[in-house]
């Protein structure tokens, strides 16, 4: 007999449900032990020993992370995916689960999504069990979101997007209250590279510019031209942003130092010139630093593309939020520039990505990558309802 897709969406709710005090455990545990890129090894053999044990398949990626199948063999394959790494930022909380890591937290919410995708599994394959899935779902818990240009590859290199038609994941969103998510078609979050520009040239007496090739005054030149040329050789649209995040050079008043370096991210909205950013960027600062003599040695990170959430996965999306969280729990957010590597995967694949609130109604809001994010725990259930219900739309579609 046929089982009502109403049916299946209750029982997936009221599994989670029975699971949620575990997948909550799950999350402070992570909270409390965080692991940085390619490092997350406690993390992964966690999840790992916990999917095994609930019968579903696991490979271990080559230093961290997992890739985990369930589901029927024959169909099509929707991926969900979590991030698992943490961020070398101190954890200024006073949570009972505050990091145990000195200078290491979870300031990104990556143990929530991991956790997410954790219930989302264990409650999919109950439901396969009872009632098998038309398709396959596979869980992509990914390591090293925090790096440029992010584990996504890795996870792309072993095969984690084989066989699949669509990809879905979260992302903590503390400006939104708990028991909303975020939605968009288009763009949601920006390109984002990194880059460095070491300069060397003469030093000397401050006394005596005119002997040395003045490295400060050109590293001076650099910080400020650089994003303002840009601004004028890239349309306008594009929304580029220069941002930096190190600047150093010289360690006495009167010395002219012989070296320096200025260190921040590249970012913009659109993806057409992202793909000619580097190069610009390359130009442009032999341009602005010709005049000085100075030597600009560029090193440039090309990070991750724009998330660009497909319309008909984005459609996917909403329904599995209103089915879990009714028509209010869906708001409508704008694109930021934020990173994510979740893009690469939507180079390849269709899918969406929405913004989970986690900030507790009439409570604080924090912002993401601070030591200070607190998250309220009821987000976990409801991001791997979401998950759990994306996986089953999109395989019933």
């Amino acid at each position: 007999m046929t089982v009502p897709p109403s049916t299946h969406a209750r029982a997936l709710a009221a599994t989670i449900d029975a699971l949620e005090a575990e997948i909550v455990d799950l999350r402070r545990d992570l909270h409390c032990h965080p692991e940085l890129a390619w490092n997350e090894s406690r993390t992964t053999e966690l999840i790992a020993d916990r999917l095994t044990a609930e019968g579903i398949k696991v490979e271990r990626l080559t230093k961290s992370g997992l890739i985990a199948d369930l589901g029927s063999t024959e169909g099509p394959v929707v991926a969900l995916r979590a991030d698992l790494d943490a961020l070398p930022v101190e954890d200024q909380t006073t949570d009972p689960w505050r990091s145990t890591v000195d200078g290491v937290a979870h300031a990104c919410g990556h143990d929530v999504h991991a956790a997410c995708l954790l219930g989302a599994g264990l409650a999919l394959q109950r439901l396969h069990v009872e009632h098998p899935l038309p398709g396959g779902v596979r869980l992509l818990f990914q390591p090293a979101e925090e790096v440029m240009p992010g584990g996504a590859l890795e996870v792309i290199a072993a095969g984690g997007l084989e066989g699949v038609t669509h990809a879905f994941g979260l992302h903590c969103d503390p400006s939104l209250d708990v028991g909303h998510v975020g939605l968009r078609v288009g763009p949601i979050t920006g390109a984002a590279d990194h880059v460095k520009v070491r300069l060397t040239g003469r030093g000397g007496h401050t006394s005596r510019p005119h002997l040395t090739q003045d490295l400060t005054y050109a590293l001076g030149v650099l910080i400020t031209q650089l994003p303002a040329a840009l601004s004028r050789r890239l349309d306008p649209r594009a929304g580029a942003s220069v941002v930096w995040g190190v600047v150093r050079a010289g360690s006495a008043v009167n010395v002219i130092p012989a070296s320096g370096e200025a260190a921040g991210t590249v970012r913009m909205l659109d993806q057409v010139a992202w793909a000619d950013a580097e190069s610009l960027v390359r130009e442009t600062v032999d341009q602005l630093l010709a005049p000085y003599g100075v030597d600009a040695d560029v090193h440039y990170v090309r990070g991750v593309p724009p998330v660009v959430n497909e319309p008909r996965s984005t459609a996917v999306l909403a329904d599995a939020v209103e089915t879990v969280l009714g028509e209010d729990g869906i708001v409508t957010t704008t694109q930021s520039l934020g990173g994510e590597d979740f893009g690469w995967y939507l180079e390849t694949v269709r899918g969406a990505m929405g913004r989970l609130g986690t900030r507790t109604p009439g409570g604080p809001t924090f912002d993401l990558h601070q030591g200070d994010l607190r998250v309220d725990d009821r987000a976990v259930a409801i991001g791997a309802k979401v998950l759990a219900q994306s996986a089953r739309l999109a395989l019933n579609a």
